[in-house]
């Protein structure tokens, strides 16, 4: 019931604000919104988000809600507000208060941000307090996921509760108008964290930390470089040793490295960079990108060895800022750990973890508390697509169409993990885990949990796994004592993208990867599937082929080649003229055969990505790998290469659901071999043959289902020539087409999947053997 004073006929209301509203300046411009409509009242944080009460006219005081939607702060994200009507008790002051605590925080932490323009400013004024202070921060950019342990978000709540600030950053902190007003990590060089520069044994180093740690990479030495969700491993990309060393250290034989750079124009003298790209690139997340590499660019043809692209990110902390301007136009930053091992995150962890690593160490004390990995993105079918959702995103959620059925965790795959927690509406994604292959990967997939369920104040009812039996995330699901529902790899990859869309509906999946433990006990991979989130039906596949020595084959393409050749020609395939099988030592090659004619650890599979290994090795591209995918992705740099698609070559005859016959998109790739056909434009007809494949498949379930909707994920679609490829023949041929944009098209998406389909199948019954 509305209560109004019958002496000055004001209202008062109470505001609840959920969203992205602490640690964005939210508070600051209510305080001033308040003061300039001239209304009384208060605004205060708490574990639900923001409340606000307000006291004026009722006119004005519309005017304020409806400016609290419109003008909010840029990097704030609203995405509740409830108003009650409650008695006006005559203030005529509007102040911020202290937080208020709550049993079920539902508070939204932010990203972390990178350094806002004015911080900059003031980062290269001579005149400023902070002039070159290196954890320069503020309400519009800074640390604030990585450096947070608890809700509400306030100072003692995160890492810098062990810095008193001074009084100088107390007037700012306190005063409404000040561009620091309840900035949390506020600090200065009187009295915030401050830098070292260590060698490998702990020895502090004498001299300026950034002068220092600049003649040192000059000098060709690797440095370990404390940042912001993590430690970074820099060296000098134009130094073909230091990268070498790197690599040798690092247990990196050929991945590539990611680069920072000062700026956009810095960025341009490698690589060509779009309009999409360079927003992308200066975009307040500030993620790796991936840009084509200019003709005869100055780094280290070992910085990506073989590969046209570099992922390129610009500075996004003010260390970095001051290690490159002015000094580099490039420094290699990769992730500080070894291997995949989890990136390395605490100063003593990194003088023990790094320390056959890098030579020097620079160091802050400003502790992070949630590693988390820069953040992968690359332009594709004209909008930005993530590679790696980690810094800059997480925790930001996925709003769903309706609401789930109960709170629910996800365990995500065993490659590229992620886990989530899902309540209402909203899907909260964890950083970038890693593959659970390690003792230190489990150890993060476990404190991943512990953080989410602690800052968001969800208790989960429902655990929804992988029904790969022997994944570690399917195993740690099963001794948790909730229900736990097993939902198929790849339905899930069909239901994350249909949520991620807002899409319920039976939906048409062409589903492809490098692996996912298929219903009947095989491995999958090359899948239209048909189906919604409670169920789902597989319309069809790629005919399996034996897969020779199991994981051996992933590291080893020519195994699949022999797979795919005795597919395509049966035991014809020996007199063929392909340079593979006079490559491949005879023992091995007449090994590898008799396990796939007897069946010896030799599964089955239909999967996508290892027809790619396949056709790779077939054609010279790659036989043996250093690391995941890399085959297929040498198999789309050299198709990129070719002018010419061999229209009419390949002739694709699918009418009915079941097996996919490609032994014509073989026969296509090695009779070009025997003509001499250049292999470029092999590698090209094979990626366009394979989505005609797979399109006329979508056409088939569209005639017998009557649905017009496609839905597109899985790793293979990282292949940025067979996804717009893709893309560009379902739209000719008037497909809906869903596609990923929040997350990763890989199983960094598979969580959000996983909840929702594990929320549907509890909720209809059709848990059937899905359950354990």
């Amino acid at each position: 019931m509305t209560s109004v004073s019958s002496t000055t006929g004001r209202l008062r209301r109470r505001l609840s604000v959920q969203g992205i509203v602490q640690g964005v300046g939210f508070r600051p411009f209510v305080y001033r919104l308040a003061n300039e409509l001239q209304l009384a009242g208060f605004v205060q944080n708490d574990s639900s988000g923001v409340t606000i009460e307000i006291e004026g006219h009722p006119e004005v005081l519309d005017r304020f809600v409806g400016r609290l939607r419109s003008d909010s702060p840029p990097l704030s994200r609203l995405t509740g507000l409830s108003v009650e009507h409650i008695s006006a008790d005559g203030g005529t002051t509007f102040a911020i208060i202290g937080s208020k605590d709550a049993l079920s925080p539902q508070t939204i932490i932010p990203p972390d941000i990178a350094t806002c323009d004015d911080c900059l400013r003031e980062l290269f004024d001579p005149t400023d307090r902070r002039f070159h202070y290196p954890l320069i921060n503020c309400t519009n950019c800074g640390p604030r996921f990585t450096i947070v342990e608890g809700v509400p978000y306030d100072r003692p709540s995160t890492s810098m509760k062990i810095f008193p600030m001074c009084p100088a950053c107390a007037a700012e902190y306190h005063e409404p108008t000040n561009r620091r007003f309840h900035t949390q990590p506020n600090a200065c060089p009187a009295c915030g964290p401050s830098l070292t520069l260590m060698d490998g044994s702990g020895n502090a180093i004498p001299g300026d930390p950034i002068d220092e740690t600049v003649r040192l990479l000059r000098a060709g030495k690797i440095l370990a470089v404390r940042g912001v969700g993590g430690f970074h491993l820099a060296c000098d990309p134009t130094n073909d040793t230091a990268v070498s060393e790197l690599r040798r250290r690092k247990g990196r034989a050929e991945k590539p490295f990611a680069l920072m750079a000062p700026s956009l124009d810095s960025v341009r003298k490698f690589c060509d960079v779009s309009t999409d790209e360079s927003t992308l690139l200066c975009d307040y997340r500030r993620p790796i990108v991936l840009l084509r590499a200019k003709t005869g660019h100055k780094l280290s043809g070992l910085a990506a060895p073989g590969n046209p692209f570099l992922g390129f990110m610009l500075a996004y902390s003010p260390l970095h800022h001051l290690l490159l301007r002015g000094n580099f136009d490039a420094l290699i930053m990769t992730s500080g750990n070894f291997a995949e091992e989890p990136i390395a995150i605490g100063c003593e962890e990194a003088l023990e973890r790094l320390a056959p690593l890098a030579d020097y160490f620079l160091l802050h004390d400003r502790e992070i508390l949630q590693r988390c990995d820069d953040s992968i993105m690359r332009i594709a079918s004209g909008s930005p697509r993530l590679i790696r959702r980690a810094r800059g995103f997480v925790p930001e959620p996925v709003f769903l169409k309706s609401d789930l059925h109960r709170p629910t965790l996800a365990v995500g795959g065993e490659l590229k993990n992620t886990v989530a927690l899902g309540r209402n509406d909203v899907v909260f994604l964890s950083q970038h885990i890693g593959d659970l292959d390690n003792p230190s990967a489990l150890g993060f997939f476990e404190h991943c949990m512990a953080h989410l369920k602690s800052i968001l104040g969800i208790t989960p009812e429902l655990i929804a796994c992988d029904l790969h039996p022997e994944y570690l995330s399917t195993k740690w699901a099963a001794k948790q004592g909730l229900k736990c529902v097993q939902v198929q790899h790849h339905h899930a990859h069909l239901v994350s993208v249909m949520a991620e869309n807002g899409v319920s509906e039976r939906t048409i999946g062409i589903i492809l990867d490098g692996t996912g433990y298929g219903t009947d006990g095989t491995i999958w991979g090359g899948e239209v599937l048909v189906g919604d989130a409670a169920d789902f039906e597989r319309f069809a596949w790629l005919a399996p082929v034996p897969m020779p020595g199991r994981t051996a084959a992933i590291r080893q393409p020519w195994r699949m080649a022999l797979a795919y050749l005795q597919y395509a020609y049966g035991d014809d395939f020996r007199a063929l003229d392909v340079p593979l099988l006079n490559e491949i030592p005879a023992t091995h090659r007449d090994t590898v055969l008799q396990a796939i004619t007897r069946h010896i650890n030799s599964p089955l599979t239909s999967s996508c990505g290892r027809l790619f290994d396949g056709i790779a090795a077939i054609l010279g591209t790659r036989n043996e790998v250093t690391f995941e995918a890399q085959a297929a992705m040498e198999l789309e740099f050299l198709a990129h290469e070719s002018k010419s698609a061999m229209p009419g070559n390949m002739p694709v005859l699918v009418t009915a659901r079941g097996p996919l016959d490609f032994r014509h998109l073989i026969r296509t790739v090695v009779e070009g071999i025997a003509r001499d056909v250049h292999r470029r434009d092999l590698a090209h007809a094979f990626h366009v043959g394979l989505v005609e494949l797979f399109l006329k498949a979508a056409t088939a379930a569209r005639q017998e289902t009557d649905i017009k909707r496609v839905a597109l994920s899985g790793g293979v679609y990282q292949n940025l020539l067979f996804f717009e490829e893709m893309v560009r023949r379902l739209r000719e041929e008037q497909f809906e087409i869903l596609t990923h944009v929040q997350v990763p098209t890989n199983d960094g998406g598979l969580a959000l999947g996983q909840i929702v389909a594990a929320n549907a199948m509890a909720s209809r019954g059709s848990l059937g053997k899905k359950s354990i």
